[in-house]
């Protein structure tokens, strides 16, 4: 009512007249909608647009992963004690099972039309039986081609007696931006294949623990326990990465997903078709996240690249010329981030040929060629199992070499002695002794051959002074001889 009262009041020559002030009034408060907002669909395909046909293409070549494990339960001695024999009888504790069997889910993708088949590693890990039921219910016993567990991938072939099966194509992972939109394929907690889209959130997941060569496409496509091993696919029908892992807090999905890339999938293939050794290229360089602080004393504009802190005399990088104190860029054009970043574009490349290295050294940039070769044996591996009256008795040990370390997934640069096994109850174990810890030094004198150890351990010293390196520290113990 104000307004209209200032309206009225300002009447004389030159107002404005009250009907149209009223009517601009009204054109100001009405709603504006766009032109998009008004359109009515002009065709059916466009009241209809949905991902069927798109899923009608790609589901086929989903199957289920169910696998069967006897697992072994522990019995407790109270069953053999003769006192609660005399009261209970002879009977206690038989009827109790001592194993039972353990199933679990998980899906797979057809990647090959003679039944080549991934999923994850950890959905065939230890199992005594895996089954694959394809997308129309019928089934197959599966047999394991290739289980790596450094990428978490795992290859299964089934025998379909020539009957060649749908498959999907793999697409080019490194293609793939954030804000492009996925489908997650799989079977979520056994009720079914299901079908969930979403958008790629993120590219280039390194810190998530999940597996050692990790660089994970993440998605907010709905990923559920049942779904590992499934399909992530995108809008033209192709597989740009295997579903994995979830960040959840209750074991639901909440919008965190994340997937292997097709590219890495890609390598693992390649090896499972050519006999099932996996070999990836050793580069013998060891380096670390540049940070802000670390920026900031190189004269970066911001952190960028990985800084290599040491590298093995006998690696790809030192024959390239790499030294500690450069500054990795780019691999193959692609920029890294952390050590992951590296391990991943050199793994997808495999053996053979040459990636090409962006480096930075002294505030220079260079471009160097690094030849892409396998882990040596060496120094031979030739593992001992240490007996005796020493601190290491019951310990089974080995030369460290670049290709044990790969195995192992260690830092290839290390070299020394290391424990692969402990045996129960002994001096060993008692010492609480590790598989993976390194034998620094023995009575001040550094381990770096077993047969070297074998020959300080035969001295009866009175005393023994040990330095045991386990990750990246080392323990000194000293024990009375």
């Amino acid at each position: 009512m104000s307004l209209l009262r200032r309206a009225e009041e300002g009447r004389g020559e030159g107002a404005v007249p009250l009907a149209a002030l009223l009517s601009l009034i009204a054109l100001l408060l009405t709603p504006v909608a766009s032109a998009a907002e008004r359109v009515v669909p002009q065709s059916r395909a466009e009241v209809q647009a949905s991902f069927a046909p798109l899923v009608r293409q790609a589901a086929p070549a989903v199957v289920n992963v169910y696998t069967r494990k006897v697992v072994r339960q522990a019995r407790s001695p109270l069953f053999d004690d003769p006192f609660f024999r005399r009261f209970f009888g002879e009977e206690f504790g038989q009827g109790i099972p001592r194993e039972r069997v353990q199933n679990s889910l998980g899906s797979g993708v057809v990647v090959d039309a003679g039944g080549l088949i991934v999923t994850n590693n950890h959905v065939i890990k230890d199992s005594d039986e895996i089954t694959v039921a394809l997308n129309d219910r019928r089934e197959f016993p599966a047999e394991i081609v290739l289980a790596d567990s450094r990428t978490d991938i795992a290859v299964l072939k089934i025998d379909t007696a020539g009957e060649r099966l749908p498959v999907l194509e793999l697409g080019d992972s490194d293609a793939v931006e954030v804000g492009d939109l996925v489908l997650a394929i799989g079977n979520p907690f056994n009720v079914g294949q299901t079908v969930t889209s979403g958008i790629v959130s993120a590219l280039a997941r390194t810190r998530i623990g999940i597996s050692d060569l990790g660089f994970f496409i993440q998605t907010d496509a709905a990923i559920n326990p049942g779904n590992s091993g499934g399909a992530l696919i995108t809008m033209d029908g192709r597989l740009i990465g295997v579903n994995t892992a979830i960040y959840s807090r209750g074991g639901g999905s909440n919008g965190i997903g994340f997937a292997i890339p097709s590219n890495m999938l890609r390598a693992v293939l390649s090896a499972a078709r050519g006999g099932g050794q996996l070999v990836r290229p050793w580069l013998g360089l060891s380096g670390q996240t540049v940070t802000a602080e670390v920026a900031q004393s190189l004269g970066l504009g911001r952190p960028t690249g990985v800084l290599v802190n040491a590298v093995h005399p006998k690696g790809a990088a030192a024959k390239a010329g790499i030294g500690a104190g450069d500054l990795v860029l780019q691999v193959d054009g692609h920029e890294v981030l952390d050590p992951q970043g590296i391990n991943f574009r050199v793994a997808t490349r495999g053996i053979g040929g040459t990636a090409q290295f962006l480096l930075r050294r002294s505030g220079r940039d260079r471009t160097v060629s690094v030849p892409l070769a396998p882990p040596p044996e060496d120094p031979p591996r030739d593992t001992t199992e240490l007996t005796g009256q020493h601190p290491f008795a019951g310990a089974t040990v080995a030369n460290l070499s670049p290709a044990l370390a790969e195995e192992l997934g260690i830092d290839s640069v290390l070299q020394g002695v290391i424990v692969l096994k402990i045996a129960g109850g002994s001096v060993a174990q008692r010492l609480r002794l590790r598989p993976g810890d390194i034998i620094d030094q023995v009575n001040g004198t550094e381990i770096r051959r077993v047969d070297g150890l074998s020959r300080l351990l035969r001295q009866k010293p009175g005393e023994w002074r040990l330095a045991i390196r386990r990750g990246d520290q080392i323990y000194n113990l000293q024990l009375r001889g």
